[in-house]
């Protein structure tokens, strides 16, 4: 076997630059790395792997039509390392750079300086993102240049296919024996590339339409956005190719507004990703390292009854429940969300953090950890946003049917009662005062940010970070 196309995220046949490249000599093996311990990492689930799983079993079918397949490793990047070398030290590997969570940024850093030194590995970009010299001066064209390259043809047939060497298995047998302790709920999103096709093609076509206003309601929202964020994160579709059929919708669609409003937020995925791509401390430490001193005291009961959707909020509960039962929902809830544990809880989001994300199918590290320091707070060069959650359920369920669907032991309550969350022994009693907690999270807040010291590490971070793009900055 001369080359080896490693797996980890993006499992497609076209615009997949390491499998493209890595199947030139038509004398190719395809390994997806399984690590146990990485799926119990930071913010990582079940309902994750899930996903990939599904993505995986779609690549699978499509790789056997070029004779090729999908083979498991079960270990780490090192326990691969070993296994190459005494198989296949000849082999040249093939792999897409990956902004991911520490754990697995250091376990495949040292898998990928090892081969360096023997000039044995080959990275290839994806994504909109600067991996050598980060510079936010530069960084939108850079995005544009990239997102405009043509695509990538499907791989060339694999002319050289032999009998697989244990420990790889094909992945149908590994399926056969991981055991996942929880069943996929039927409203989970499916992978693979057909799904993520049929969605971009609908969304195009029909579903846009009100797209700019209908994403912030938690019940429009789940048939009028996109819904591609999962395929996004795991590479079921190429950004690239996403973002091109966008730029041709845009010629002939009578959605113009709309889909500038989805080509914004295409940009905006990856000027998150490149964040924590440049500083991946971030996944522990505030983006202003002052911030981290806002909040030391963990209530353990808060937290729990917050996850678990039971704050004595109707609407913020519903958004929780919501989400559990399907692994998604709307932008705007997730910051609500967010929002309420680390302002009128005032909890730290180290601790909040992992736990909204492991419910989330699409959860992409750079995106879900920079937005939750962003509705924490923690930025210093984001203007601080307190969601009312009271406000929030008036706005975007004004007669509570959405609230009742998701609750159902309250929907014989008057509405008014469920949008102001005055329900007494009818249901869970309310945790905290939100008017009081906003107020002091408020004044706190603005406290720490009126600090000269402050302000000076706020225009450092906005030099690393900040978007050049025309934005709401306040030091």
């Amino acid at each position: 076997m001369k080359d080896i196309v490693l797996i980890h995220r993006n499992a497609r046949m076209l615009d997949n630059p390491a499998l493209f490249h890595g199947s030139k000599n038509q004398d190719y093996g395809v390994i997806f790395l399984y690590d146990q311990n990485y799926w119990q990492e930071n913010g990582k689930s079940e309902i994750q792997l899930n996903f990939l799983l599904d993505c995986l079993e779609d690549f699978d079918g499509k790789l056997k039509e070029k004779n090729s397949q999908v083979c498991v490793f079960s270990g780490n990047h090192f326990d691969l390392q070993k296994w190459i070398e005494i198989h296949f030290p000849e082999t040249i590997i093939h792999v897409n750079h990956s902004t991911d969570i520490g754990y697995f940024r250091n376990d495949f850093n040292n898998f990928r300086d090892f081969f360096l030194k023997k000039e044995k590995i080959k990275l290839y970009s994806d994504f909109g993102i600067q991996v050598q010299a980060p510079n936010r001066d530069k960084w939108a064209r850079d995005w544009e240049d990239q997102m405009s390259k043509p695509l990538l043809k499907e791989p060339y047939a694999n002319q050289n296919i032999k009998k697989i060497d244990k420990p790889l298995e094909p992945l149908n047998l590994f399926l056969k024996d991981l055991q996942l302790s929880d069943k996929k709920y039927l409203s989970f999103q499916s992978g693979g590339s057909d799904q993520a096709y049929s969605l971009l093609d609908s969304f195009l076509k029909e579903r846009c339409a009100g797209y700019s206003f209908k994403m912030s309601s938690p019940h429009e929202a789940e048939h009028s956005c996109s819904r591609l964020s999962p395929h996004i994160a795991f590479g079921s579709v190429s950004l690239r190719e996403i973002y091109q059929k966008l730029l041709a919708e845009l010629e002939i669609t009578g959605h113009k507004k709309d889909l500038y409003s989805f080509k914004k937020r295409l940009y905006w995925h990856c000027h998150f990703i490149q964040k924590l791509e440049t500083e991946p401390e971030l996944e522990f430490c505030s983006m202003h390292p002052m911030s981290d001193e806002l909040r030391h005291d963990v209530n353990s009961e808060l937290i729990e009854r917050w996850i678990l959707g039971e704050t004595g909020f109707p609407f913020l509960d519903a958004c929780i429940q919501y989400l559990r039962k399907g692994g998604w929902i709307n932008f705007r809830m997730r910051a609500m969300i967010m929002s309420f544990a680390s302002y009128n809880l005032w909890q730290p989001w180290q601790k909040t953090s992992p736990l909204l994300a492991e419910l989330f199918v699409d959860y992409e590290p750079g995106i879900h950890i920079c937005q939750v320091q962003m509705q924490s707070g923690v930025t210093g060069i984001n203007l601080p946003r307190i969601y009312s959650v009271l406000k929030q359920s008036k706005d975007q369920d004004p007669n509570a049917d959405w609230i009742k669907a998701q609750i159902p032991k309250i929907s014989n309550i008057c509405t008014d009662k469920i949008h102001n969350a005055e329900l007494r022994d009818l249901y869970f009693e309310k945790i905290v005062d939100p008017a009081l907690t906003a107020k002091k999270a408020r004044e706190t807040i603005w406290a720490s940010r009126s600090d000269i010291e402050f302000k000076k590490i706020a225009k450092e971070v906005y030099l690393k970070h900040g978007s050049r793009k025309k934005q709401n900055v306040r030091f």
